[in-house]
């Protein structure tokens, strides 16, 4: 489907090829991918889609072998710029050992998208389609490895966001989101690294979006693209403390003032988790939270308009729950950080010796 007449739409849609290289092949293999085209005139949409295919066809049959060249093979002849893939999954025997969330991984690597999304059973998922006209609650960490801590925050911020008069639980998705840059912070994306953590938040039932949208109204411009509903997001006294951070907003022309209202200019709300100084075991709420001096006002002014609201009934057996703290220990074999996991997650990076990579690493 190319730009419609009025040009207000730009045209997306379904591009597949299911094809077979061997004669006596009984199940076919299969390339699905979901574009979207940023030119503004049918003709070259149409020109760009015929070059993708070819590139398609070509790649389905000679790079095969090689998921990830094929991918790269896809944008032979086009711009990045003008064509954009936010999704593709790979299926049938030459491709069992592909596994789709690590070629999602490979679109945002290679600015081939801004964010991805795939589901609790690892297959890629459009995310048009998952957040069209969904109330969305929106979780961001590290997950490295999930903790009492995330699982807290989510299940008890669910808890309110659900009741709001504006959300239908039903029409409602929680995503839990980590940042490309958060992925980069031991320098090069470690794709272990990536699949241990995808693993634990798939086996746990949740939708994973993988994103490259470091500061927050980045992500809620993006949810807005598809859902004029409620957004949520929850997180910690540090997050909210960076949003009132001036130093991340100097390349705009509006300064704080333009991130804040495209953070907050629709019905959104920040469920915000409690922290415990270490150092005075004080318990730091949106009341006690310290922003910059010159921001003061600024929070004061989102603090009385309901948009920030604390999370109240917090578990405090779990504020001292920190991912870099059991990582550490899961690397140095210390025990006890079982206690620190929600139920099942230490057996299973046990049985599949997640972050084992990690621990050589740290070891070294």
């Amino acid at each position: 489907a190319t730009i419609d007449f009025a040009k207000k739409f730009k045209g997306h849609g379904w591009v597949g090829i299911k094809f077979q290289l061997d004669p006596n092949q009984k199940e076919l293999d299969e390339i699905i991918l979901h574009v979207r085209f940023k030119q503004n005139e049918a003709r070259l949409q149409q020109e760009t889609l015929g070059v993708l295919g070819v590139n398609l066809i070509y790649g389905a049959f000679y790079k095969y072998e090689k998921p990830k060249k094929l991918l790269k093979y896809l944008y032979d002849h086009i711009e990045k710029d003008i064509l954009e893939i936010d999704m593709i999954n790979f299926s049938g025997p030459n491709f069992k050992h592909v596994d789709n969330r690590l070629m999602s991984l490979e679109l945002i690597k290679n600015n081939m998208t801004d964010a991805v999304m795939f589901g609790p059973d690892g297959n890629n998922l459009l995310p048009a389609a998952v957040l069209y006209k969904k109330s969305i609650l929106a979780l961001r960490g590290s997950f490295r490895p999930v903790t009492k801590v995330n699982m807290d925050m989510f299940e008890k911020s669910y808890d309110i966001f659900r009741k709001e008069a504006t959300v239908d639980p039903d029409n409602t998705i929680v995503i839990f989101e980590i940042t490309l840059s958060n992925l980069k912070a031991s320098g090069e994306i470690d794709e272990q690294d990536f699949m241990d953590r995808a693993e634990l938040l798939c086996s746990l039932g949740h939708t994973v979006l993988i994103s490259k949208f470091q500061e927050y109204y980045k992500l809620v411009e993006y949810f807005n693209n598809y859902t004029k509903a409620k957004i949520g997001l929850t997180m910690g006294v540090n997050n909210l403390v960076d949003i009132f951070d001036e130093k991340y907003y100097r390349h705009l022309s509006g300064g704080i003032l333009e991130a804040f209202g495209k953070l907050f200019f629709k019905d959104l709300k920040v469920y915000l988790y409690p922290m415990k100084d270490q150092e005075t075991g004080q318990i730091l709420t949106s009341n006690s939270v310290k922003v910059h001096p010159r921001m003061k006002e600024l929070y004061k002014f989102f603090k009385y308009n309901g948009k920030v609201m604390d999370i109240i009934d917090y578990d405090p057996e779990v504020l001292d729950v920190f991912s870099r703290k059991v990582l550490e220990m899961i690397s140095n074999n210390t025990s006890g950080w079982e206690d620190e996991l929600p139920k099942g997650i230490a057996e299973l990076i046990k049985q599949k010796e997640l972050f084992q990579n990690k621990a050589i690493t740290l070891k070294a």
